[in-house]
């Protein structure tokens, strides 16, 4: 499967949208279970989409994507990295609601300050590009340097979205310290 442009319905073709399928689905899936309504969504697209049209937004570009096996492996492992992500707070969504989730997420960020919030967030992005140029870096072949750019894809959208996510949060919701009372 060395070959970058894997022709349709050919066995590769199959592997590789099975991969993208899986992998979009986790995306999906721990997304369902932390924000089912997407209130929570940090990609303003995805939430404005709704589910019904993302899936079959999602359902092309995996066609569509798995004949090539560069973009295909790097969408791949960004999602699957994503969906981790999601999983590690989806339970504390979830069982807190989304709405007290966001107004709770954007008392504890007044009280953080930006810079630290920020400086946190962007050096988790840092590390994962790190992670991804070694294995580019070091990679022998091109599915392994597809992952590296999948894991560096992660990091850029760990770094925007939280960024993004952020900025619209403190702007929505003010702290008040009276609550604490």
């Amino acid at each position: 499967m060395e070959q970058e442009y894997l022709p349709f319905a050919s066995g590769p073709y199959w592997l590789m949208l099975g991969i993208l399928v899986f992998a979009r689905g986790c995306d999906f899936g721990s997304t369902w279970l932390a924000t089912p309504n997407l209130r929570l969504e940090a990609n303003p697209l995805a939430a404005w989409l709704g589910w019904k049209r993302g899936i079959l937004l999602n359902v092309a570009l995996c066609a569509g994507l798995a004949a090539f096996l560069v973009p295909a492996v790097m969408l791949s492992t960004t999602s699957i990295l994503v969906a981790a992500r999601n999983l590690e707070n989806a339970w504390l969504m979830r069982s807190m609601g989304e709405t007290r989730y966001q107004v709770w997420m954007a008392a504890m960020l007044q009280r953080s300050g930006t810079g630290l919030i920020l400086g946190c967030f962007w050096s988790n992005g840092l590390l994962f590009f790190l992670v991804g140029l070694a294995v580019i870096l070091s990679a022998g072949n091109i599915i392994s340097i597809s992952i590296g750019f999948g894991i560096v894809g992660y990091a850029f959208a760990v770094v925007f979205f939280t960024t993004l996510s952020i900025w619209r949060s403190k702007r929505r919701f003010r702290y008040d310290p009276e609550l604490d009372s």
